[in-house]
């Protein structure tokens, strides 16, 4: 066996990178910028001074901070794939992909077409976003999204606890409060339109609550924890145990 080292590498074995917004909100199991989250080692890297507000504003002139904080985490840890933990870095999924030259996988957007896939054609796919008022056609676009008129979109903008910890980041998290209020809005989208055929959460805070969701509406759900896995399953390929 020949192993071999990119230059500038300082560690090994952390197989996928992630960019973290410089915020301040307790991460649960479940979060994308939770270690426990993930069955294999992770590495973070914080964007110092990127908010969720410069977030949700998707400057183009962003970028430069995001790559090259994408190219430390391959040339530092060795990753072989990154992500996010704010699927509106979505909008540089495409030129960070072209000049990192490595799997890139920045948004939970980017299962929506293959969702949609998996329906019928008269389904929609109900989209449970941090702010519905910021996430439009460019982002969807930016993201690879073509069927942008089979998603029922809905902000957890204006419900009371979750604004607290995650816009207004008191420091502080009611689990128990904020899954009954994206649990209340699935429930609601469902109400508007049954023809809702799965979920998908946009935000990376929101994974933690994808049971509880899914147990209130009885459908498929989705979330930025969905879309890691299944790039790091072909990552890091492992080889297939059992017996015949």
């Amino acid at each position: 066996m020949i192993y071999r080292i990119e230059k500038g590498q300082v560690s090994m074995g952390e197989p996928v990178g992630i960019l973290l917004l410089d915020t301040s909100v307790p991460f649960v199991p479940g979060d994308v910028a939770n270690a426990t989250t993930w069955n294999f080692p992770v590495r973070f890297k914080k964007l110092r001074g990127f908010s969720v507000e410069r977030a949700l504003k998707r400057d183009p002139s962003n970028y430069e901070q995001v790559l090259k904080a994408a190219r430390e985490l391959k040339e530092e840890a060795g990753v072989r794939g990154i992500t996010s933990d704010c699927g509106f870095l979505g909008l540089f999924q495409k030129p960070l992909a072209q000049d990192l030259e490595m799997p890139v996988f920045l948004s939970s957007l980017m299962q929506a077409d293959l969702l949609l896939n998996m329906l019928g054609e008269d389904q929609k796919i109900g989209v449970i976003t941090v702010d519905s008022s910021s996430l439009d056609d460019g982002l969807l676009k930016a993201v690879g999204v073509r069927q942008i008129d089979r998603l029922f979109i809905a902000g957890l903008q204006q419900k009371k606890n979750f604004h607290a910890f995650a816009l207004a980041e008191i420091g502080e998290l009611d689990f128990k409060a904020v899954s009954q209020e994206v649990v209340e809005v699935a429930l609601e989208m469902l109400r508007q339109d049954r023809s809702i055929g799965a979920f998908l959460l946009e935000c990376s805070l929101l994974p933690p609550y994808a049971a509880s969701v899914q147990q209130a509406v009885g459908k498929p759900v989705f979330d930025f924890t969905t879309l890691v896995n299944f790039a790091f399953s072909g990552i890091q390929r492992r080889e297939f145990t059992g017996f015949v």
